[in-house]
């Protein structure tokens, strides 16, 4: 059986993953939830990132075969993941998150005009928590309960972060991808084209949170066909 391993976004936390890690183990499935807080308050992120995440493999004392799954932001830096083990890992699952970028930063990849609009928040070099990156807070489709913990976790990552390349890491072993929301939806396309198992949730950004039983069901799914 493999477990599961399953990473948030660099820009949340673990509490955003947290329902669907509690559905994957009550099917059965063996998971590992990695709390990755700490490690983007400073840069290098990107390198303390990938330090903390092979630590916490370790410390947890999992054995492999592993499943990686990246939520969002966590989903480009997979393959780097997986560099840092020297466990087995079994498949890469990209969860409503763009695809590995090697040698180019966050903001080479995405809209000039977001980068515009989230360069213009910054304040003391730190970007504004993760939710506030909008004119429509993203956290109103969370339950009130949750929603206050994922506010709370929520950190102000450095500016840098979003200008340091990532590291050039080749992965050639099986991946897949779940789709949550229309945004991803040509990451998903592409993916498709790879050849990689895809599965589409029709839902939003956040439905790990806030639809754990739909997304669990399609990434077992996906895992299932590595």
């Amino acid at each position: 059986m493999v477990t599961v391993v399953l990473m948030h976004s660099p820009f949340l936390g673990p509490s955003s993953m947290r329902p669907l890690a509690d559905e994957l183990a009550s099917d059965g499935v063996a998971v590992l939830l990695v709390d990755l807080q700490m490690t983007v308050n400073e840069a290098p992120v990107h390198q303390r990132l990938i330090g903390a995440f092979a630590d916490a493999l370790e410390d947890s004392g999992v054995g492999g075969p592993l499943v990686l799954v990246g939520h969002s932001g966590a989903g480009p830096l997979l393959p780097c993941f997986a560099d840092a083990l020297e466990l087995d890992v079994a498949g890469l699952v990209f969860l409503d998150s763009d695809l590995p970028t090697p040698g180019r930063s966050w903001r080479e990849t995405v809209d000039p005009a977001l980068v515009r609009q989230v360069k213009a928040s910054v304040r003391d070099g730190r970007l504004p928590r993760w939710d506030r990156w909008f004119d429509e807070d993203p956290l109103r489709l969370v339950p009130a309960e949750l929603r206050e913990e994922m506010r709370d976790e929520a950190p102000e990552v450095p500016w840098e972060f979003l200008k340091e390349q990532r590291p050039v890491v080749e992965w050639s072993g099986a991946c897949g991808y779940v789709l949550l929301s229309a945004v991803y939806d040509d990451q998903a396309d592409k993916a498709e084209a790879l050849g990689w198992p895809v599965e589409r949730v029709e839902s939003h950004h956040l439905a790990a949170a806030t639809s754990p039983s739909a997304v669990a069901a399609a990434l077992k799914t996906v895992i299932s066909r590595l």
